[in-house]
């Protein structure tokens, strides 16, 4: 594929679709062939640089369709819901697809893969490079305090997110338990109500915090006998994800069908 990659914004007028576009607009190797939403977005039959105070040439619509097929990757960061939907039209077009939409139950996932069949696609939790270093970090920390340390996940996101824990806590807690030798799906505890008994060794907790405008921030507890070990990452702004996001996009470019994540893209595995 030649460069630059051209890519299709999904959810134009969200937070992290906003970001997406002034990404795209800067970086070198990218280009912005599309933006859409759904039908009504107020966004919709404008410039996609008109928030940024620049006109792009590119006009929001509604046809995902037509979106996807003017470029070479879509970057979705909508629902699950969709999301889905939008995987099927890059099925049928051929084209590669970035998903960082959270939020995917079973079936939705069996639905990625089963896609990731017939294109590439790169599906994380968290495209931001730093918190990627953080999920290596964490599965080394796991094996070294695998013995007498208690597990708990915090996460704080702004009082928009709809999902919880977020899915980078989840991941978190997957790369831990891995590491661990252990099933997060039968150790995971999702907060603490009255009289609950003494903690469980081998469980995970997991504490939520939603509020503001906290665009995410992580901290994975290792709480051992006189002391306590903490691994943290706060995002400052979505931009790291969008960053990640475009360089999933430019590994791509390169791939048959397969199903990646954003360890495959940093080189980590």
């Amino acid at each position: 594929m030649t460069f630059p990659i051209r890519v299709a914004v999904a959810g134009a007028s969200g937070r992290m679709g906003r970001m997406l576009i002034e990404a795209a607009l800067k970086e070198e190797g990218i280009a912005l062939a599309a933006a859409f939403d759904c039908s009504g977005s107020t966004t919709n039959g404008r410039d996609a640089g008109e928030s940024l105070g620049v006109s792009t040439g590119v006009i929001v619509g509604d046809d995902a369709a037509a979106a996807i097929a003017a470029a070479d990757c879509l970057i979705d960061f909508t629902r699950p819901e969709g999301t889905l939907a939008h995987l099927a039209h890059a099925v049928r077009l051929g084209k590669s697809v970035v998903i960082g939409t959270t939020g995917f139950d079973a079936a939705g996932k069996a639905a990625i893969a089963e896609a990731a069949r017939a294109v590439p696609i790169v599906f994380a939790p968290n495209m931001a490079v730093g918190v990627n270093a953080v999920f290596r970090l964490l599965d080394v920390a796991a094996r070294i305090l695998s013995e007498g340390y208690d597990v708990e996940v915090i996460e704080a996101h702004h009082r928009f997110k709809v999902d919880a824990p977020s899915g980078t806590a989840l991941r978190m807690g997957e790369v831990v338990a891995q590491a661990l030798g252990r099933d997060l799906s039968q150790c995971a505890i999702y907060g603490r109500e009255g009289v609950t008994g003494e903690r469980k060794a081998e469980t995970i907790g997991f504490s939520t915090l939603r509020g503001g405008d906290i665009v995410g921030d992580h901290t994975v507890l290792f709480a051992g006998i006189g002391e306590r070990i903490e691994i943290t990452h706060k995002s400052g702004s979505r931009m790291p994800y969008a960053l990640g996001s475009l360089r999933a996009a430019r590994f791509l470019a390169a791939k048959e069908p397969g199903l990646f994540d954003m360890q495959d893209v940093l080189g980590l595995r």
